[in-house]
């Protein structure tokens, strides 16, 4: 566990410097207090948005060296450039041990686009750059009460179904375990949500659950991981009682996490050797520079993980 000041220590890089990534982060920095925050950006762009509004400068800084024209509002591929540099920058300094984990402010995927870089998604770069199987990268939901884990995410329905497999379960499991226990939890209780309604009800409602989940659950448990289920989604997360759930697909782990509200909640890429977390909106070109960003969602995430992080020094 990376402490300062006895805060855990985040990377935030800036997300694309012509977006509201600077503006909100300049602001988050004013407001969170709970944890010890080193930017990652070029120094001349946090100057930019600090003049125009007002706002201090951030203690710590790390300026990666790019060189970009600040234009709030324009989709430039140096603004793309300077994202993923910056956000490779973070990820490195958790890989070296410098900080706790990153919180990236919000990119622009056309703008990334424009600068010629393969790039889907800060899931997928963090798996390249620490050369870890993408099939082992997951996303992490967590709100005030719960902890879930997509086993499948941005995929139709149908696909989803085609692969949920028993290995893909354990992946996740082990990564929802991990996970847990770098937030202090000792003995991470894991549960499973079912398939089909009602868990298939012992084949009634289709054969995927004993077929897929009951064989996975059984191999957990031999690998020593505490996976229970499977249980119907409904009863499972409404009833509670685990430290983190598997969901099958996307809308059974999005929909009682967006039940808490988007400020109550935050997404984070797990089964790599690095936490990477980020808000749940875009880089709203169409405000940037104005001051009219709102960094609730950036000040939440940072917040809500330095807490779940600081349960790991105790």
């Amino acid at each position: 566990m990376i402490l300062t000041k006895d805060l855990p220590r985040l990377a935030l890089p800036i997300g694309d410097p012509n977006g509201i990534g600077p503006e909100i982060v300049l602001r988050a920095c004013a407001e969170v207090k709970n944890a010890d925050i080193i930017v990652v950006g070029e120094r001349k762009i946090l100057e930019f948005y600090s003049g125009r509004f007002g706002l201090p400068l951030p203690e710590s800084i790390h300026d990666p060296g790019t060189e970009t024209e600040v234009q709030p509002g324009v989709v430039t591929p140096e603004a793309g450039r300077a994202t993923i540099v910056a956000t490779k920058a973070a990820i490195r300094m958790a890989q070296k041990g410098e900080v706790a984990a990153v919180v990236a402010a919000p990119h622009n995927e056309t703008a990334v686009y424009k600068a010629g870089i393969d790039f889907d998604g800060y899931p997928s770069l963090l798996a390249r750059i620490t050369e870890t199987n993408p099939d082992e990268v997951f996303l992490l939901l967590v709100s005030p009460n719960h902890r879930i884990v997509n086993v499948t995410l941005h995929v139709p329905l149908r696909i989803a179904l085609e692969q949920l497999t028993v290995e893909r379960i354990l992946k996740a499991a082990h990564a929802a375990d991990t996970a847990c226990r770098r937030f202090g939890i000792a003995s991470p209780r894991i549960g499973l949500c079912g398939i089909n309604p009602h868990a298939g009800e012992k084949g009634l409602f289709g054969s995927e659950d004993e077929e897929i989940l009951v064989p996975a659950v059984q191999q957990a448990k031999d690998r020593g991981l505490d996976l229970a289920g499977p249980v119907g989604a409904d009863v499972l997360l409404a009833e509670g009682g685990y430290d983190v759930y598997l969901a099958m697909y996307h809308d059974q782990a999005h929909i009682p996490i967006k039940l808490a509200g988007r400020g109550n909640s935050f997404g984070l890429s797990i089964g790599a050797p690095v936490l990477l977390a980020t808000v749940a909106h875009g880089s709203a070109h169409d405000i940037a520079g104005q001051g009219k960003a709102d960094p609730a969602a950036l000040t939440g995430v940072l917040t809500k993980l330095a807490n779940l992080l600081k349960s790991d020094s105790q």
